[in-house]
């Protein structure tokens, strides 16, 4: 039976290399979600030996997010993992100058999104007997860092929700992974800096970091596990990166 998967962000970075990692299976379908038709079709093109079914969604419109899953076609109906991908971080102005704005579009996307997405597709899981919910979470969620505010707090929800998701599902056969990665050059900086190139250049400046293609071949490791076996979450971080001491701030 062929296996399909939907991957919300799969226009670019971790969405768009993970659709292409899952392609090089036989028997594969492919669900790619999300908001720029003009990439989503180019890849499904590329991808033209997989079966792909382009759905344009922001994963922030509820009503949307139930009526396209809920109106899928037959053939790509019965979802056998969802790549929660879809996500974003806006700004690194420390807290007290931070945009509400950015606050809320990433607590809508990182958070609502994520869960309207999941809890569309569960039931169809729940009601075959198969299925995993991959979700993208971040370093950010466990180790904080200055500017880091509301997108930390985001993918430590993500986390959190992951490991409740998978308490609620315990005596089903479903799976709930949560991949945590760390510095990875893709689109990333670009938006979380508003289109400022020089900017996101400069966070990856001297370093080799991760990629697209590194966080896809997690991805694709998880789900391709014997049934048996749940990895409930994954850190990865590239080699130049690690965690810092405590910040300590010393009267004069």
């Amino acid at each position: 039976m062929p296996t399909t998967i939907l991957i919300t962000g799969a226009s670019s970075g971790f969405g768009a290399a993970t659709a292409r990692r899952f392609a090089r299976d036989r028997d594969t379908r492919l669900i790619l979600a999300g908001r720029r038709r003009d990439r989503l079709e180019a890849l499904a093109a590329e991808l033209k030996d997989t079966p792909c079914h382009v759905l344009i969604l922001d994963v922030r419109d509820r009503e949307a997010v139930f009526a396209a899953l809920n109106g899928l076609p037959a053939e790509f109906a019965a979802i056998d993992v969802l790549v929660n991908n879809a996500g974003l971080a806006l700004g690194l102005e420390k807290a007290p100058e931070a945009n509400l704005d950015d606050w809320e579009q990433m607590i809508d996307t990182n958070c609502k999104g994520l869960m309207y997405v999941t809890r569309a597709v569960l039931p169809g899981m729940v009601a075959r007997g198969r299925g995993h919910i991959v979700n993208l979470g971040s370093v950010a969620g466990t180790y904080p860092y200055p500017g880091g505010n509301a997108y930390g707090a985001t993918k430590a929800f993500v986390e959190q929700f992951s490991l409740n998701l998978k308490a609620d599902l315990v005596g089903t056969p479903l799976r709930v992974t949560n991949i945590e990665p760390g510095l990875a050059e893709t689109e990333f900086s670009v938006v979380r800096f508003k289109g400022d190139a020089d900017k996101a250049k400069a966070v990856y400046a001297g370093i080799d970091p991760l990629t697209g293609d590194d966080i896809a071949d997690i991805v694709y490791w998880v789900a391709s596990r014997p049934a048996h076996v749940n990895i409930n979450r994954v850190e990865v971080m590239p080699v130049c990166q690690g965690a810092g001491a405590f910040a300590v701030h010393r009267r004069a």
